[in-house]
């Protein structure tokens, strides 16, 4: 609950920040969070692992081999079947939002109906960002997969997916209590997202929206799952046992930026590098969740 009102309070300010900041400024405070919290967040992984795994060394060994061959097999992906990968990256990050954000709110017993769910609340808050930034949402996917999209396909699936919310979220509200519960208050949030997106630009909105609500309170998941309490002490272990795999990303995309700067492929390159070691750290946290018990 603290974390929730936190990300009230953040997004309010980021909501005032809007109006105060120009567009180059906002793009700047947007990748600084973003190669902060936003990779800091994912970059205990093997640590996670490790501990999931703690009396099965091989089994170890053997996580960290296919972790690393999901990035080389998602960047083999991306330059030959860009667009198919990058489809399959937008469901799988609907999926990762959508658990991060409900798995506390609610248990529900049917897997397939509750990962249904996570995908397309995450689909829904992705889907709103990018109707209200069409113009630029258009001009990334095509310089990506030189596929050209347009503003009325990207209507039709946001109106496909809020019609499955709706009937999913009816559904949910009479079978399942805790979820009743929760409803009308995370309908205010969704009314906040839109409000949020429709004045912000495309970096600054989903800056907001991911790490105010998804990069800090996965932090303070696992956190939680590493060291059985989520505080500022054990948040200072978590930044020593994660500062290393975070140097070595950032360095990673400094070697890119570095190269590929002057590059027509450098855009491509440079989200391709970042959805490649977003897959792994889905299939990670997604493994937390089914072992931590909601707190």
């Amino acid at each position: 609950m603290k974390i929730k009102k936190l990300s009230i309070l953040g997004s309010f300010v980021a909501l005032w920040l809007t109006s105060h900041l120009s567009d180059i400024k906002q793009i700047f405070v947007g990748f600084l969070l973003i190669l902060t919290f936003g990779i800091l967040h994912g970059a205990n992984d093997l640590v996670i692992s490790k501990k999931m795994n703690a009396n099965n060394l091989p089994n170890f060994h053997k996580n960290v081999l296919q972790y690393l061959s999901i990035i080389v097999l998602a960047i083999v992906l991306f330059y030959f079947v860009p667009f198919i990968t990058l489809t399959f990256f937008v469901l799988i990050s609907g999926l990762h939002f959508g658990e991060q954000h409900w798995n506390h709110l609610f248990e529900e017993k049917n897997a397939v109906l509750k990962n249904s769910f996570f995908t397309v609340y995450g689909l829904l808050i992705l889907l709103l960002l990018f109707y209200f930034n069409y113009t630029i949402v258009i001009d990334v996917v095509k310089s990506i997969t030189a596929v050209s999209i347009t503003s009325n396909s990207i209507l039709y699936s946001l109106l496909i997916i809020l019609v499955t919310f709706i009937s999913l979220s009816l559904y949910l509200y009479r079978t399942n209590e805790q979820f009743k519960k929760e409803l009308f208050e995370e309908l205010f949030y969704l009314l906040l997202f839109v409000l949020l997106f429709k004045v912000s630009s495309l970096i600054w909105g989903f800056t907001i929206y991911f790490i105010i609500w998804h990069s800090l309170p996965s932090l303070s998941d696992q956190i939680q799952y590493l060291y059985g309490e989520s505080s500022s002490a054990n948040f200072i272990k978590y930044f020593k046992d994660a500062f290393l795999y975070w140097i070595l990303a950032l360095i990673g995309l400094a070697v890119f930026y570095y190269y590929f700067n002057d590059s027509q492929y450098f855009i491509s390159i440079f989200f391709s590098f970042l959805a490649a070691i977003t897959f792994p750290h889905v299939l990670v946290i997604f493994t937390m969740f089914k072992i931590k018990k909601p707190s």
